[in-house]
């Protein structure tokens, strides 16, 4: 590992002032993530700013709208009764996407900020990822991409966001305070990931030195059924291959308002807008869904480690649309 300086800090805007003045600067919240791309080589801050100390957990209903300090773990987001009463879908993202050991370190923001387990951007010494060197290549693309993306993709990049937390999260039109250098703003979910087919090594909309310091998550309706399926490859905590947050509202056998969200299968948390239009106004059963999960992937870029997402996130989608509706298989 190669030597930096290390800063805990006291204050918000004394830690946005150290990072935005270093070029090298970096946060450092739980730590799962950030610190294992540092022992493999492939981040080297030269100024690590921890911020475990700044007031920035906690969690606070305000109206229908559940506000979340960036600091707040995994665990305790799990835990919070509101989520478990308005938000099941988002607390089964929780439960399923890290072990209690993680739980308990991982932080929401830095859940959201995770980088993609692409094997090729992990690895130093694998000299072609745009993501990691920009105009490289994308040796993915050739190699193995069985855990890579196939919706937000092409020939520049192939690799998939991890986060399961982030899928529900923009199913829900989440919303992230960011405080930087001249003040604070607030980012849509579904506006703050840019899609790998762009720029590859540009992953969301954070200018160098800017922070996210809570999360508001918009309560669902009373009346609204939701839940989260995990596709993968191992029944103990592993990576999705595929994933679906589904929320409806269904009143006389009619949807009346649906939203979902895909993992495993977006450079982004994926926000599946035209599965959700052809949901509203249409009858809950299996062919409104299957309609629904063929429009859900319609735009897919493959190769041939990854078609096999294609009809995996399809049945993966039909199935918790299923379930969450209580429609008849």
């Amino acid at each position: 590992m190669r030597p930096f300086e290390y800063v805990r800090a006291t204050e918000l805007r004394e830690a946005v002032r150290l990072v935005s003045a270093h070029p090298g600067g970096a946060y450092l919240a739980g730590g799962t993530t950030q610190l294992d791309l540092m022992k493999d080589g492939v981040l080297a801050p030269g100024l690590l700013v921890d911020i475990t100390r700044l007031p920035l957990a906690g969690t606070e209903r305000q109206g229908e709208v559940l506000h979340v300090g960036a600091l707040t773990t995994m665990e305790e987001l799990a835990a919070d009764p509101t989520v478990a009463e308005r938000l099941p879908l988002v607390r089964e993202a929780l439960l399923k996407g890290a072990s209690t050991q993680l739980r308990n370190m991982a932080t929401i923001g830095g859940n959201l900020l995770q980088r993609t387990r692409c094997r090729y951007f992990r690895d130093p010494d694998v000299p072609k990822c745009n993501k990691r060197l920009p105009e490289s290549g994308c040796a993915a693309v050739e190699g193995v991409p069985r855990m890579h993306a196939i919706l937000g993709v092409n020939e520049r990049c192939v690799a998939l966001h991890a986060s399961d937390l982030a899928v529900p999260l923009v199913a829900l039109d989440a919303v992230v305070r960011v405080q930087g250098p001249t003040g604070e703003r607030q980012i849509p979910l579904t506006d703050f990931y840019l899609p790998s087919s762009d720029s590859p090594d540009v992953e969301n909309r954070l200018e160098h030195g800017e922070l996210i310091t809570a999360v508001e998550i918009p309560l669902l309706p009373p009346e609204a059924v939701s839940g989260y399926l995990k596709v993968r490859d191992r029944m103990s905590y592993e990576f999705a291959l595929t994933s679906a947050a589904v929320a409806l509202v269904v009143s006389g056998g009619i949807i009346r308002e649906a939203r979902i969200g895909l993992g495993g299968v977006g450079s982004r948390p994926w926000r599946a807008w035209d599965a959700e239009r052809v949901l509203v106004g249409s009858p809950a059963d299996t062919s409104t869904f299957r309609r629904a999960a063929r429009v859900a992937v319609q735009d897919a870029w493959t190769v041939p480690g990854t078609a096999f997402k294609v009809e995996l996130a399809q049945r993966c989608l039909i199935r918790e649309l299923r379930v969450v509706s209580g429609a008849a298989a």
